[in-house]
């Protein structure tokens, strides 16, 4: 049997691809240029709700959002490891980055402008996030699935700290209550982007599916997403953005809006709200790290002349 056929067995058979498997060379790039996607956007996930640390009403909200931040930095360096796994190199991914030639979740450059905001993440973007990422714990590739499975408990938790939070907004005052309907209204259609181009438009998704990588299609679980999100809006007592958004007892789901796709493409291509200053503080970020990478690797250089000299 040649390591073609091999690859293709162990999809058929729903089984794991490990690194010490031949993959092919498309597949090897696919996965890297997900998994760099994904662990990006967990970096610079950190920033909108980590603008608010210091800003937040009380000293059990700040440590919630510390705790919050501090996971999705984690998230970023499973996915890290995973893409490595592969043979990408994790400090020529964060050139990429910087220099804009990998990209990240489109809803990462909108403002956070109220404490609303936080909790709106929460509820909506990382509810989208679980939609989107639990099928990926049944990943073809073994260490981005066995990555995913952590991080969706964890996002599974966010999302009910988020929901928490504009629960006792809403048993608050007008003010409090008005700020959660805010934040819903600017960060819904933002969030129902998170999937990605329509199923149509989607140069990737097919072959995704076809290796098993992806489970379900970009439409398929945006629509999971809008089933599941209604009757928490409508427990919260928050109205959701949308004139057209209804039952379709026919179809079994939510009808909902055309979205602003042109939006979309805008803001992926650079030209969102806070995309220069999320891409700018990360490379500040990095360049103010150099030190500390470099200790460390004269720490393991100075370790490894010693071994060899024992």
């Amino acid at each position: 049997m040649n390591l073609e056929t091999h690859f293709e067995r162990t999809l058929e058979k729903d089984q794991r691809i490990e690194p010490r498997d031949w993959v092919p060379d498309a597949y090897r790039a696919t996965l890297v240029r997900m998994i760099a996607q994904h662990a990006h956007s967990e970096i610079i996930g950190m920033q909108p709700e980590g603008n608010w640390i210091t800003r937040a009403p009380s000293l059990r909200r700040k440590a919630i959002l510390l705790a919050k931040v501090q996971d999705e930095a984690g998230h970023g360096l499973y996915l890290y490891s995973a893409a490595e796994t592969l043979g990408a190199d994790r400090s020529e991914l964060t050139e990429k980055l910087i220099s804009g030639r990998q990209k990240y979740s489109s809803i990462f450059n909108y403002p956070t402008l109220t404490f609303a905001d936080v909790g709106v993440i929460g509820w909506l973007v990382d509810g989208a996030a679980i939609c989107n990422q639990v099928p990926l714990c049944r990943s073809s590739y073994g260490p981005y699935a066995r990555a995913m499975i952590r991080i969706c408990k964890e996002e599974s938790f966010h999302q009910r700290q988020g929901y928490e939070l504009l629960m006792t907004m809403m048993k608050g005052t007008q003010a409090q209550r008005d700020m959660v309907q805010d934040a819903t209204n600017r960060w819904w259609w933002p969030s129902l982007m998170m999937f990605g181009p329509p199923d149509a438009e989607s140069s990737h998704t097919e072959r995704s599916m076809a290796w098993k990588i992806k489970r379900h299609t970009n439409d398929e679980l945006r629509q999971k997403f809008v089933d599941m999100t209604v009757p928490q809006a409508e427990a919260l007592g928050v109205t959701l953005p949308d004139p057209d958004l209804r039952w379709n007892a026919e179809r079994g789901h939510y009808d909902f809006g055309e979205i602003d796709w042109a939006e979309f493409k805008r803001v992926v291509s650079g030209n969102g709200p806070c995309n220069a200053q999320r891409v700018a503080r990360r490379k500040a970020a990095h360049e103010n790290g150099a030190w500390v990478r470099e200790a460390a690797a004269a720490h393991a250089a100075k370790q490894a002349e010693r071994t060899v000299a024992a």
